[in-house]
């Protein structure tokens, strides 16, 4: 049998521009006037409608194959988004928190979180478990991919804040970044946000779980997530940030949730 390799990010994305380019496409979405190059923001790489066919077409086969391939879960969920991102940005405008997020556009890596001063808090803060969950996770906030292919600023910023506050979420349901894990958050995600990638992580997900991992998701997890993800605050409109000294227990009654690890 012969081995083929799955090409890369960068290589598949190549592939798609150079058989799919159009000199003459002017399309940019609906957001602010491009730059010279075409460029609505930094990373944007503008895409027309058949690059963006191919891009999820590919990038859904490779997130199916391998779930651990970041790049082409983040691809898909740029290229999928079209519907559920405008619903995200507009609960966050009608939110006084949500569209002070969207006027400042925070960002979170290691440029913009101390994480010595998170280490430094008192063991009952969201920042203190943040801090811990991502140092015993091996996890740095840089590895975020930043948006490309969302054809809008603001929603590419909505699509990017989605992506940052991810290791939030398991620090605050309390889930590990093991495959139940993540697809556990997929479940909460899905029904907060709406983005079809989340809906294809949680759906195929389970398949590589075990019988008895299987059993407690559709037992216990999955029933735990529909009770509480419609009632708690769409997490998106939490100016996380400002909560680092803030008792983990009153930021999760501020949020209508609770830890989900049995």
């Amino acid at each position: 049998m012969v081995s083929v390799s799955v090409p890369n990010y960068s290589l598949y994305i190549t592939c798609v521009h150079v058989y799919t380019w159009n000199p003459t496409d002017s399309s940019h979405g609906q957001g602010s006037a491009p730059n010279v190059d075409g460029l609505l923001y930094e990373h944007h790489t503008p895409t027309t409608p058949i690059q963006k066919m191919l891009l999820t077409a590919g990038s859904a086969f490779m997130s199916l194959y391998d779930p651990y391939r970041h790049d082409m879960v983040a691809v898909l969920g740029e290229t999928t988004g079209s519907v559920a991102l405008p619903r995200l940005h507009r609960l966050m405008k009608e939110d006084p928190v949500g569209r002070q997020i969207l006027e400042e556009r925070p960002r979170i890596n290691s440029d913009t979180v101390d994480m010595k001063y998170l280490a430094s808090l008192p063991d009952d803060t969201f920042g203190k478990l943040y801090h811990d969950f991502m140092k015993k996770n091996k996890i740095s906030a840089d590895t975020r991919d930043p948006v490309r292919f969302v054809d809008d600023p603001d929603l590419a910023y909505v699509l990017q804040r989605y992506r940052e506050v991810h290791d939030f979420y398991h620090t605050l349901l309390d889930m590990p970044t093991n495959f139940m894990g993540e697809v556990v958050i997929k479940w909460f995600e899905v029904i907060q946000t709406r983005l079809p990638m989340c809906a294809l992580g949680a759906i195929f997900g389970p398949v590589r779980l075990s019988a008895s991992d299987r059993r407690d998701l559709i037992q216990y997890y999955i029933p735990e997530v529909f009770k509480m993800a419609p009632q708690s605050k769409l997490l998106l409109n939490i100016y996380f940030e400002r909560h680092w000294e803030t008792s983990i227990d009153e930021l999760r009654e501020e949020m209508r949730i609770h830890p989900l690890r049995k």
